[in-house]
């Protein structure tokens, strides 16, 4: 197929003459603008005399200057988008939404065709923007392993956006957690590609349900880079990248109907992805039939040159990137206008390419809207009432971090009862994160991301850090006393002493430790934040160890942007709580948990590592990757994937087939009773895993196959039916073809991937089946009372 041009049959898109008639009329200046973004201010620190040096927000931002930064100087033959109007600098919401509608009318009063711009901004953990609730980081959405919650967060997050103009979200991420050591995994979901698709679909479904694009990202292959550093080469064989990394992107096109699709900054076995036609064009459209916009990631397509070196000029790399599929150069045009144009003039680059991308440009603006006559750039967003953390947000974000704590160790302590004690609970609340509202927020929050730059700059939401929680969710039943004891990443022992005293004097210890997030080395996680060891960052390990030599019950609170080995602490604690950045809500819900009020119910969406030898890992590693006497490296996570512990036990009975034989091209119907056999209510997370103990290919030694979150009152049963299309177990052969391929399949219900509880076999029969993107790729979830109940 000629990748200059689109097949014949793509149905027509509403405003299609629209979008004919103004690429008739266009200049090729005219069309190379709509293909560009205008960062004004680049987010430079000192662009309003603030942040210093190294405020970069995005990867060489500081070597990426353009002539013009201004919409004025920059648009005068149009615009296609505008980069973070709201999430640059903090800016006061409402003064900026007015401020955004009179650059709208600019474009439409002062250019010759008056199209108005796209208008995007980062979205990961709520809209990037100043004084809009912060949700909890990915991780916890895995966590939580809840995905009607995460889209109703979407949905929540696409109303602020719309509420202030903003067309386009840069989230979420789909990329598969494989090495704990990277900064960006706060950012990932999960190690398990079906968890990472099925959740970031539902957050797709949620933003695009308000008329906001969503944008998957980093397509693809970038969390499984070199040691785990950032911005490093891929070296994934195909089948790796065909079989855990893509599944998450193909279920968010396909099933949740993406409409716009970001690059990976990465190269996958020596070609960078903006510059890969096989994985833009020939997967993404000719495959699986995608239709939106695909946008660089920020300076990618430069990077091309700058970076990469597969490219000689600025020229060469639009003109890679632009035949590779690339529609949008973000975050401003540096390549892609008048490098391209000397090309296009040239006849070096067809200006069909060119005609391509804009056609997908126009088209969506013209879905949004923006291409309709009448289209009003006030319409829907009134500056005067704009309140981007309303309180059913915070609802919203306060539920998801209550599902997503997960409960690692428990010796009895937890909860802390104060209820029948004749005198209040004394509990000493140290540790670098007690007393830090910005430990609960991920890189991408507008606290971290943006507010770190701007010393002096008050946070503009309300926000309790765990130590005021704590304080708050005891009441007069606690006597808390606070030392910080130690800082996050360096080496100062001063405070030692202090804390040990106060963990001395005191019937339980809470010690609340971790990371804090930043960006490119300003942080111990992040982007740019990779880890060289996964021990606590800093003193925290002896400063812990200080605090359990004092005999008093040591309650350790993670938060954590990463999994850390913590073998130790598990061990020795009392008890271990973690926390992925739970958010503006996410003091409440650690002291929910530690009182009791909160039954925790999180699960790990990724393994807890025994060590940074064991990097990278996955418990989706075949026989070879396991533990073995021919290594003295142990790769078993002290913790598997699916851990979590509760204040309530669940048990599961009966599991049963529907069929002991099912096609190759069918589904496997698996019925489970769980019950909640402890005396107060709760929410278990049902698991399904399978097994391929012989294929073509070497297999993974589990592999979890659908899932189910049901909340249960105490003594209740349910019926859980997981129907698993087999596509489920479908993997490359030796031909690197997906195929689903006959013979028996082990399965177990368990409450984590390592410990089988109820276990069953299926036989797949018939042929070789090879799977197609009409297969199903969704497990159907029935959740009944059982009889009885």
């Amino acid at each position: 197929m000629d990748h200059a041009t689109e097949p014949s049959t793509r149905p027509r898109a509403r405003g299609e003459e629209r979008v004919e008639e103004l690429l008739a009329a266009m200049t090729l200046e005219e069309k190379l603008a709509q293909l560009v973004g205008l960062w004004e201010g680049r987010g430079d620190a000192d662009s309003d005399g603030e942040g210093g040096e190294g405020a970069a927000v995005a990867p060489m931002q500081d070597t990426m200057q353009v002539a013009v930064d201004s919409l004025e100087g920059f648009a005068g033959q149009g615009l296609g988008q505008l980069t973070r109007v709201f999430g640059t600098t903090p800016v006061e919401p409402s003064e900026q939404a007015r401020a955004l509608i009179a650059k709208q009318r600019w474009l439409q009063q002062n250019t010759r065709l008056g199209i108005p711009a796209l208008v995007h901004e980062e979205c990961l953990t709520g809209l990037a923007a100043w004084k809009a609730t912060t949700f909890p980081a990915p991780l916890c959405w895995g966590a939580s392993f809840h995905p009607e919650l995460v889209q109703e967060v979407g949905a929540a997050i696409g109303a602020s956006m719309r509420s202030l103009g903003v067309h386009q979200g840069l989230a979420p991420v789909l990329d598969v957690v494989r090495d704990a050591r990277w900064g960006r995994v706060e950012e990932c979901i999960s190690e398990d590609p079906y968890v990472v698709g099925t959740v970031a679909s539902a957050y797709v479904q949620g933003v695009q349900s308000t008329g906001v694009v969503a944008t998957l990202k980093h397509f693809v292959g970038y969390s499984n880079s070199r040691a785990g550093r950032n911005l490093a080469p891929v070296h994934a064989g195909p089948r790796e990248l065909t079989d855990v990394l893509l599944p998450p992107f193909e279920m968010a096109v396909l099933d949740a109907g993406a409409r716009s699709v970001m690059n990976s900054y990465t190269e996958v076995d020596g070609v960078p992805v903006a510059a890969d036609e096989r994985l833009l064009t020939d997967l993404l459209r000719e495959r699986w039939g995608f239709t939106g916009t695909v946008v660089a990631d920020y300076f990618s397509v430069a990077f091309l040159e700058r970076l990469h070196g597969v490219a000689g000029s600025p020229a060469d790399a639009a003109a890679q990137a632009l035949r590779a599929g690339i529609d949008v150069e973000l975050p401003t045009g540096v390549t892609y206008l008048q490098p391209l144009a000397e090309l296009v003039r040239a006849g070096e680059v067809p200006e069909a390419l060119v005609d391509r991308a804009l056609r997908r440009v126009l088209r969506q603006k013209a879905e949004l809207g923006l291409l309709a006559p009448d289209y009003d750039p006030a319409a829907g967003v009134d500056p005067d009432r704009v309140d981007l953390d309303p309180p059913a947000h915070r609802d919203l974000a306060r539920t998801l971090a209550e599902e997503s704590i997960v409960l690692l160790s428990n010796d009895g302590t937890l909860p802390l009862r104060t209820a029948d004690r004749a005198e209040p609970l004394r509990v000493g609340v140290v540790g670098p994160n007690a007393d830090d509202t910005s430990a609960l927020f991920g890189c991408y929050s507008f606290a971290n991301h943006v507010l770190a730059q701007h010393p002096g700059v008050e946070l503009g939401l309300d926000v309790d850090s765990v130590l005021a929680a704590l304080g708050a969710e005891f009441g007069d039943g606690a006597r808390t006393t606070h030392v910080r004891g130690a800082d996050v990443d360096t080496d100062d022992t001063s405070g030692f002493e202090a804390a040990v005293a106060a963990a001395a004097a005191a019937d339980v210890c809470v010690a609340v430790v971790g990371d804090r997030a930043g960006l490119f080395g300003r942080g111990t996680s992040g982007e740019g934040c990779d880890a060289e060891s996964l021990e606590l960052p800093g003193v925290q390990r002896p400063f812990v160890e200080a605090l359990l030599a004092t005999g008093t019950p040591v309650v350790l609170v993670l938060l954590t942007g990463r999994p850390y080995a913590v073998d130790w602490a598990l061990q020795r604690c009392a008890a271990v709580v973690q926390a992925f950045f739970p958010g503006q809500e996410g003091s409440g819900a650690i002291a929910g948990v530690l009182s009791g009020r909160v039954n925790p119910s999180g699960r790990l969406p990724v393994s807890l590592p025994r060590s940074v030898g064991a990097q990278p890992y996955s418990y989706l590693h075949p026989k070879l990757g396991a533990a073995s006497p021919v290594s003295n490296i142990d790769t078993a996570p002290v913790r598997p994937f699916g851990h979590g512990l509760s204040y309530t036990t669940f048990a599961h009975s009966d599991l049963r087939l529907a069929a002991a034989e099912v096609p190759t091209d069918g589904s496997i119907a698996a019925t489970v009773t769980v019950t909640n056999t402890g005396d107060r209510a709760g929410a278990h997370v049902v698991q399904l895993y399978g097994s391929d103990p012989v294929a073509s290919v070497t297999r993974p030694v589990v592999q979890l196959l659908g899932y189910a979150r049901v909340e249960l009152e105490a003594g209740a049963s349910a019926e859980v039916t997981l129907d698993v299309p087999t596509q489920r177990l479908a993997f490359s052969d030796r031909r690197m073809v997906r195929v689903v391929e006959p013979g028996r399949v082990d399965l177990f219900v368990g409450h984590d991937c390592a410990t089988p509880d109820l276990t069953a076999a299926v036989e797949l029969t018939g042929a070789v089946h090879e799977v197609g993107v009409g297969d199903r790729r969704l497990v159907e979830v029935a959740v009944q009372p059982a009889a009885g109940s």
